[in-house]
This record gives C-alpha cells, sequence and structure tokens, in this order.
C-alpha cells in the first residue's frame, strides 16, 4: 500500500476531487463522462465510448418494456484499456459508476441539486458537491458510492501498467477500467456492455468497487420492485359512512406483506445471509392515498421492495407474491375485488459466483499482500451491476473501499486511506489474474 499511496495517492486524490464536484445524478452524466474520459487518455488508455439502446434495454427483464421509459440520451458510459505483454492473455475489467443519487444542501436560501429529492437528503452540513476534508476523510456526494472506488480503479490499473513496463511483473493480457452511466437506474451502461461489448475482445472476469469495507462480495441480492393499487369509493367527510376509504384495506394488505416477509424469512435460506437480521426485506417506500382532508380517500398507490434472493429469479418472487395476496383476497371478497399489483420499473435479478473462481481468488491473494485478513467472500443485500456481466458468462466479485451504510445518505463520508489500500489490492490482485 505504501508504495501505491506515495507515487498515485495524491493524483489519485485530485481525480476523485474533481470527480466529486460533478453534479452527476442520473441524466447528468455527460459532463463527468466526458473528463473521465480525457482523464483516461492522458493516463495513456485506449479509450473506448457507448450509450445504451432503449430499444434493446427494453428487451431486457430488468428494464420497462416501454424503451420511453429507458432514458439514455447523453448518457454515455467510457472505459480505458492498457494492454499487457503480448495482449493474448485474459482481460480483466475494473468497473465504476459515476452516477449518484440527488442530494440537496441549503444555504442563504439557495439550494443546489435536483427538484425531487427525499427529506432526509437535506440534512447536508456542506455543498454535497463540493469536496470537504476531515483530516483523511473526505465528504461529498459520492464519496463512498462510488467515485472513490472508481478512482481506485484508474489508478489500480495505471500502477500495474507502470510495474509491467519497469519489468517488475510478468503479466499479459489486458486490463479495462470501466465508467459507467445509470447504476442507480438498474444498470444502463453497464447491462449495454453485457449485451454488446463495446470491445473488439472478450472480458474474462471484472471486479466492481462498490463500498464492500475491503472485502470480496459474490454474491448480490435482487428485488422485485412492484405498486399495488386499490380502488374504493368517495364521499363528503361529514357523510363518510356513504364512502369506502381504501386506508383500512392497505393496513390488511401491509400486514400481508409482513407475513409475507416472515414465511419467506423461515423458508429461504442462504448461507452467506444468516447474519443479517432480515434477508430479504420487504418495504413498502411510498404511499400516496386521497386528495383532499375532507373527502373519504377512495385511491392509495403503493410502491414496495422485495428482496430476491441469490438462487432465486425475480418472476419466481413475483408468483408467489401474487399467490399471496391472492390468497388475503380469497378471504376478503372486498380486495378480490379492488387490489391490482404490477410490477413497477426496475427489477434487479440477484447474482452469485463461486468463491473459488479465479477473479476470487486473485482478490484474496492481493488482499493478503497488503495485510487484509478478513477475506472470506460475503453476501450483500443489495443489488449492483455484478448481475449485469455475470448473466453474459463474466464472473464478477465486488470489492470497493467504504461502507454500504454511507451510501444515499446525508455527509457521506470515505476514509481516504482505504481508498488508497483498495488501489493498491485492486492492482495486485490484476497482476496475480493476469499472470495466471
Amino acid at each position: 500500500m505504501a508504495d501505491f499511496a506515495t507515487r498515485y495517492g495524491a493524483d489519485c486524490r485530485a481525480f476523485v476531487e474533481r470527480l466529486l464536484s460533478f453534479a452527476s445524478t442520473p441524466g447528468d452524466e455527460a459532463a463527468v463522462q466526458a473528463f473521465v474520459r480525457g482523464h483516461l487518455d492522458a493516463l495513456g488508455f485506449e479509450t473506448y465510448e457507448w450509450t445504451a439502446d432503449p430499444e434493446r434495454l427494453a428487451d431486457h427483464d430488468s428494464f420497462p418494456d416501454d424503451p420511453a421509459e429507458i432514458s439514455t440520451t447523453d448518457r454515455p458510459s467510457v472505459a480505458g484499456v492498457l494492454e499487457l505483454g503480448s495482449g493474448k492473455g485474459r482481460t480483466l475489467v475494473l468497473n465504476g459508476h459515476v452516477d449518484v443519487v440527488p442530494a440537496r444542501y441549503s444555504s442563504g436560501g439557495e439550494e443546489r441539486a435536483s427538484d425531487a429529492v427525499p427529506a432526509n437528503e437535506r440534512q447536508w452540513e456542506s455543498d454535497p458537491f463540493t469536496p470537504t476534508w476531515d483530516g483523511e476523510d473526505l465528504t461529498a456526494r459520492g464519496a463512498a458510492d462510488m467515485k472513490s472506488g472508481l478512482a481506485a480503479c484508474v489508478y489500480a490499473a495505471r500502477a500495474l501498467g507502470d510495474r509491467a513496463e519497469a519489468g517488475e511483473v510478468d503479466v499479459d493480457g489486458r486490463v479495462v477500467v470501466e465508467s459507467v452511466a445509470g447504476e442507480e437506474e438498474g444498470g444502463i451502461g453497464a447491462a449495454a456492455a453485457a449485451l454488446d461489448s463495446p470491445y473488439p475482445f472478450g472480458r474474462d472476469a471484472a471486479i466492481i468497487a462498490e463500498p464492500t469495507e475491503l472485502t470480496p462480495v459474490v454474491a448480490s441480492e435482487g428485488s422485485l420492485m412492484v405498486e399495488l393499487e386499490l380502488t374504493g369509493r368517495s364521499a363528503h367527510a361529514a357523510t363518510r359512512w356513504r364512502g369506502e376509504s381504501v386506508l383500512p384495506h392497505f393496513e390488511r394488505v401491509r400486514a400481508a406483506l409482513d407475513d409475507f416477509e416472515t414465511e419467506r424469512e423461515e423458508s429461504v435460506t442462504h448461507p452467506l445471509y444468516e447474519a443479517f437480521p432480515v434477508a430479504w426485506p420487504v418495504v413498502v417506500g411510498t404511499v400516496r392515498a386521497g386528495e383532499w382532508a375532507s373527502t373519504v380517500p377512495d385511491h392509495l398507490v403503493a410502491e414496495a421492495r422485495v428482496g430476491v434472493a441469490p438462487g432465486e429469479t425475480v418472476a419466481e418472487v413475483e408468483t408467489a407474491l401474487r399467490e399471496h395476496l391472492a390468497s388475503l383476497a380469497d378471504a376478503d371478497p372486498w380486495l378480490a375485488d379492488h387490489l391490482s399489483m404490477d410490477r413497477s420499473g426496475i427489477q434487479f435479478e440477484a447474482s452469485e459466483i463461486s468463491p473459488d473462481e479465479p477473479v476470487v481468488r486473485a482478490v484474496q491473494a492481493g488482499m493478503a499482500t497488503h495485510g487484509l485478513a478478513d477475506d472470506e467472500p460475503r453476501g450483500v443485500t443489495y443489488g449492483a451491476d455484478a448481475r449485469h456481466y455475470v448473466e453474459a458468462g463474466v464472473p464478477t466479485v465486488l470489492f470497493g473501499p467504504g461502507s454500504i451504510e454511507e451510501a444515499h445518505f446525508p455527509d457521506e463520508t470515505i476514509h481516504w486511506p482505504d481508498v488508497e489500500r483498495a488501489g493498491a489490492v485492486l492492482s495486485a490482485a490484476a497482476a496475480v489474474y493476469l499472470s495466471s
């Protein structure tokens, strides 16, 4: 780690600070991607760029069927390639995403960020797109999720290239650094790259530098996203008995979702998920009902997320949920006629690879080189772009600096020495993988 920090730490830090200054919320990735591509060019990478085809994505089970619902215009993804040795060996992809979730900071009556921001995103103590340092801790939107991880990938690859040129390591093949757009919206850039490779060569494995607290992750949970709709009958509040409020009925639906979660916790098991308090969470994230305080609410729409275990498919969990709600409706004739459920937005399939995959072993070897002993592969309860590459036959492991507990939260922070350590481990892992 010391050599990496000494030689590349300052440049990596400057690169991250510039990355974090872009408010690259979904749909606004073009400017930061132009900067990333220029930086890769300056570092000696051969660069590539691609933009997802919405019609191609509409054929993918994860995305809406209507291409008009998939925003891809002016959302490029870019990559840099270093050819090492003869270039005939393996190809390893180091991947990160530049899109970040919105954030808002109010100061002196001015606001900087997108319009639709949840209340808990408005509690920043400083401008989320002006990086701030507190000793070795860096705070900004995207610091953990995951611009620091992307920077670690860039300089890990450059470090390996420099070592290869100096004859310090004997490697053969390619290392590719990908900076993708639209990860927070289902993996637009990664899905496009997985479906139709933007390169004139194959890919043998990938490492995605998500914030895994410097541990290898081989399993990512998926999620079924659904919209629940209830229709009742409106009436003046003064004669509410003439109406049919949807709210009491929704309470029964919500309780049924709790029961569904409990049943799945008991029946669906996975060895990498035993430590989680709730392995397959069911969360009702939004509820919209009623139009006027003095009117009986006759319409309700709720959006829910249902965890999908590695080894399951979204379709299987959807079928199970429909059957569960059908049993509720069997006991409640009103719900049978007034409750509907449809998929909503982006679906995340779960993904998993064997801990014995060469790319996992390479990460563990890199960790050992730099004194990280906690190398037992783990599972996580969030989704990641890994699923797209795994589906395309590219074994993919997650490994990166920072914690998912910082992601999407106010005052998102990362400990800088962890970024430098991640860069050193990734470079060492790539050396192992490309020398095998």
